[in-house]
């Protein structure tokens, strides 16, 4: 089974790119955590085409329902979000999705339907003669399959089945957040051969120290994520930003792609969580992270930067108050320290473009390839920063619930008796 995360705290989802929903299932979520369907869909928003006007000009609302794992006493307040209904001849059933309450420990599922699809455009890739797409995944797949594969779209292997990683690492960050006042943050770092002055990683540290005990206020959270959306693309610096946007820009226009690199932070992140080796969660955070779609390298911390150096100038010194610098990115030995999760992951340009390129049909045939129809992101980089926050969200979640599972309290399974 495919999933995000688990055992502890797990998402997974199902879907094609021009099916008539995305579903998704989130297991794991501890009961009594206050949830809405707002919390949700404010992610799913920046998730969305259309949501920036340099990436693809195709445009999905992308409206969740909440279908379980939520109650509410006031079933007025349960029962007010989204509408869902099915239509099976003259039988129409119409049922109201949850809009807020309290998690209830069962799995929440969730589920978008499709409406933004052009499927005609994707004619030219049908069947055993069909075009295929160099870069993308129209080959491997098709023989995979044995010839049974949807290429819509690219079937499961679009971006829109990444609906499930935001819907699930909405749960997840909101728990999080009201359990530890952790928060996570993104900024494009780099485009093309452009590479921004400024990093969030040393942006968050900086605010860290300038804070109460260490740790990122509410308010100055809210702060950084504002001055992070102001620009054209999400970056911590605007001068970057403005650059960056010119050269995507440009090359959208020529009909060709370009490569980019997201910084990913989670700031006031609880010590302690995750395991060394075989499941520890530097393993796991590099697999989520590394594993999306397009990504071509993961790096942690300093990351590729600690091959040039010694180890007297790389190891974080420590002191009563914690570890002095971040050069491991928040984790030791797959542990976290308390410090920053930083991560740097590399997105190579978007397979899908209108430049003529050499390939074949699918019974090899060879072609010069161009493409016909399609609405495309010229950098995948633009939209792709929530969808990393969700998988480092989700991974951390299963980590910190693993840990409290080895914290065994003897109170917590009375269920007669004093229970003070």
């Amino acid at each position: 089974m495919e999933i995000l995360g688990g055992p502890h705290f797990a998402v997974a989802g199902a879907g094609e790119s021009h099916g008539p929903a995305v579903t998704t299932i989130v297991s794991g979520c501890p009961a009594g955590l206050s949830l809405s369907r707002d919390n949700v869909q404010r992610f799913l928003d920046r998730r969305a085409p259309g949501s920036n006007k340099l990436g693809t000009p195709r445009r999905e609302a992308d409206k969740v329902v909440l279908l379980s794992g939520l109650y509410n006493e006031d079933h007025d307040a349960l029962l007010g979000g989204a509408q869902i209904a099915t239509q099976v001849g003259d039988d129409e059933v119409r049922a109201p999705g949850y809009d807020r309450g309290h998690t209830t420990g069962e799995p929440i599922s969730a589920v978008v339907l499709s409406a933004a699809k052009r499927s005609g455009d994707y004619t030219q890739f049908l069947g055993p003669a069909g075009d295929v797409r160099p870069g993308h995944t129209d080959l491997v797949k098709y023989y995979k399959s044995g010839g049974f594969v949807d290429p819509r779209g690219g079937g499961r292997s679009s971006y829109r089945s990444t609906i499930s990683d935001v819907i699930g690492g909405s749960v997840a960050r909101l728990f999080l957040e009201a359990q530890f006042g952790t928060v996570l943050f993104t900024s494009i770092c780099q485009v093309g051969d452009l590479v921004a002055a400024e990093r969030l990683g040393d942006t968050v540290e900086t605010l860290l120290r300038e804070g109460p005990d260490g740790r990122l206020s509410a308010a100055v959270a809210q702060e950084l994520e504002q001055r992070l959306e102001a620009g054209p693309i999400r970056s911590i610096d605007a001068g970057f930003a403005e650059e960056a946007a010119t050269i995507i820009d440009r090359v959208r226009r020529d009909g060709d792609s370009v490569g980019a690199a997201v910084e990913v932070v989670a700031a006031n992140v609880p010590a302690l969580a995750g395991e060394p080796l075989y499941d520890s969660l530097k393993l796991r955070l590099m697999g989520a992270l590394g594993g999306l779609h397009a990504v071509q390298s993961c790096e942690i911390g300093a990351g590729a930067e600690v091959v040039t150096r010694h180890g007297s100038s790389n190891n974080d010194a420590i002191r009563k108050d914690g570890y002095q610098s971040n050069n491991h990115g928040g984790l030791l030995g797959g542990v976290t320290t308390g410090k920053p999760l930083v991560m740097r992951v590399g997105f190579k340009p978007t397979s899908t473009i209108r430049a003529p390129q050499a390939s074949v049909r699918k019974n090899f045939d060879e072609i010069d390839y161009q493409l016909k129809k399609g609405r495309h992101d010229p950098c995948l980089a633009v939209r792709a920063g929530v969808t990393l926050e969700s998988r480092m969200a989700i991974e951390l979640t299963n980590a910190v619930l693993a840990h409290q599972a080895s914290q065994i309290d003897p109170t917590n399974f009375r269920l007669f008796g004093d229970r003070s």
